[in-house]
């Protein structure tokens, strides 16, 4: 039987692939501004980028390209924070049934 795994180390083995390739939502930071970088969906051509405790967001290009100096749109109703705890939220009970190994 292997040993358990948690969701943090979903997280660590997921940010090793290229930000292209990631499937879950990862922090980066930059002149002392933190972002939570959403995953591209399918349909997307950008990533979103969302202040981690505020709601406003930015395109993942512009943020790479301009760092903190990146303009920020407000959001209604999603900061960075809230995406990071919805991804969190949804592999847990994936772990409790035995999904991740």
């Amino acid at each position: 039987m292997s040993a358990p795994i948690d969701i943090d180390q979903i997280f660590r083995e997921d940010s090793a692939n290229p930000p292209s390739e990631r499937t879950l939502p990862w922090e980066e930071t930059c002149d002392g501004i933190t972002v939570v970088v959403e995953p591209k969906p399918h349909w997307a051509d950008d990533m979103r980028a969302f202040r981690l405790e505020a709601r406003a967001y930015c395109r993942y290009a512009d943020w790479t390209a301009n760092g903190g100096h990146v303009r920020f749109y407000g959001h209604i109703d999603t900061s960075g924070d809230e995406v990071m705890m919805r991804a969190r939220a949804m592999i847990a009970p994936e772990i409790a049934d035995g999904l991740w190994d």
